[in-house]
């Protein structure tokens, strides 16, 4: 196993692809999964005995990494939270973290002790579970003064509700009265609802949307311009708290083929992205269906607008058609993993902290099945992925605190982890 790691490694260095369709990819015959599938995507159900991972250069100019050595992860338990699925900070100096139970409630750990009283409960209002429930929770620019937050829930009926909830006298209970409805999203299935909230280095919110669930995306939601679903939405949610605006620069703007809040689309359940704090770039961990899962990046001077190919295409393969799929247009992603080494991506941060050189660059990432933490850092001109730990672990989530320091959640246990290497 590590033979051929440092083979792939030493591989990595020397690759180079010209464009977008065109990727040249090493194998890393990797294998022994058997781990539960995810209750979020039920549909990892080939096991396949191999991994591609995809590296792509053609419009990336990324620095080196610090450190030439992959780091060595360590886990230390810092709290216990019931089916934890994000973990936030609001950066406000105050240095806490957030931590969403799916259930409906957010709860905050502060100077390492769990708070009693949770932050927010919405039970009521709430699905839950399976892929379902309080699944994002975001924290607009000037939090401090602004006292409100947003969260991304599935409602009653299933569908996807963005909200705006208000701050008590006690800036650690939220209102749970003073919900204001931001965006209703009509969910058909009961799956794929993606879930993330982020605010972006522009101040814009960023919304992720899965494709609407069953299983394929047999209305093609994810590749029509007319839905939301399947797609990074981009709005302004601060400059009107009556009625979000559309960002001028949205990419389809003044096309009425498009809705006017997609940011990017061809996705297929984005669990989980995030922006690098010194860079700006976004990273979209995008889970699959049959077969593959894969990590997409898009370029802080991106002006959106990116298709990411889902269901033309699982990964860097043809899904719908199985072969012959036209892949002009579409942005594949920088990395994947089949499913002999886990069956569905939760994406993570890049470390900006100043703990752990040794980490410094480096974009952490994981499965839910396999418990399985991968590491991808630019190497010169090109990016570079390897496995870096098996956890016991049904990772749901990675968090960053203020100070760009990275924490994991366990789901089946709800033990939060700070990471150490």
């Amino acid at each position: 196993m590590k033979a051929w790691l440092l083979f792939s490694l030493f591989l990595f260095s020397f690759l180079a692809v010209p464009s977008h369709a065109d990727l040249n990819s090493v194998r890393l015959l990797l294998t022994d999964w058997n781990r539960t599938q995810s209750q979020f995507d039920l549909n990892g159900d080939q096991k396949v005995n191999s991994i591609d991972f995809a590296i792509e250069s053609s419009a990336v100019t990324p620095t080196p990494s610090p450190s030439t050595q992959w780091p060595v992860l360590n886990f230390a338990p810092i709290a216990t939270v019931p089916s934890p699925v994000t973990i936030a900070n609001a950066a406000d100096g105050t240095n806490r973290l957030f931590v969403v139970e799916q259930s409906g409630q957010i709860h905050i750990i502060q100077n390492g002790n769990l708070l009693t009283t949770p932050f927010l409960t919405i039970t009521a209002r709430v699905s839950c579970c399976g892929e379902r429930g309080l699944l994002g929770l975001a924290f607009p620019p000037g939090f401090a003064s602004k006292q409100y937050f947003y969260v991304n829930y599935t409602n009653t009926n299933g569908n996807t509700v963005i909200s705006r909830f208000r701050l008590t006298s006690n800036p650690n209970v939220a209102d749970p009265n003073s919900e204001q409805i931001v965006l209703t999203i009509a969910q058909p299935f009961s799956n794929h609802n993606g879930g993330q909230l982020q605010f972006g280095p522009d101040g814009y919110l960023y919304i992720g949307m899965g494709d609407g669930g069953s299983s394929g995306d047999p209305q093609n939601r994810a590749q029509n311009p007319a839905e939301l679903l399947g797609k990074i939405l981009r709005i302004d949610s601060e400059s009107n708290l009556t009625q979000y605006q559309i960002p001028p620069t949205n990419p389809f703007v003044g096309n009425s083929a498009y809705r006017p809040e997609i940011w990017a689309m061809g996705l297929r359940n984005p669990w989980r992205f995030s922006f690098d704090r010194d860079t700006g770039d976004l990273l979209i961990a995008d889970v699959g269906q049959n077969q593959w899962e894969e990590l997409n990046w898009q370029s802080a001077l991106s002006n959106g607008g990116e298709n990411y190919g889902w269901r033309i295409m699982e990964g860097t393969h043809c899904f719908n058609p199985a072969s012959g799929c036209i892949q002009t247009g579409l942005t594949l992603p920088i990395a994947e993993y089949n499913h002999s080494l886990g069956c569905s991506i939760t994406g993570g941060y890049r470390y900006r902290g100043l703990q752990f050189p040794n980490l410094y660059g480096v974009y952490l990432y994981g499965d839910y099945c396999s418990g399985r933490v991968w590491g991808l850092r630019t190497q010169g001109s090109s990016w570079e992925t390897t496995q870096l730990t098996q956890t016991p672990y049904q990772i749901t989530t990675f968090g960053e605190n203020e100070q760009g320091e990275l924490f994991v959640a366990d789901y089946t246990s709800g033990t939060i982890y700070h990471i150490m290497p």
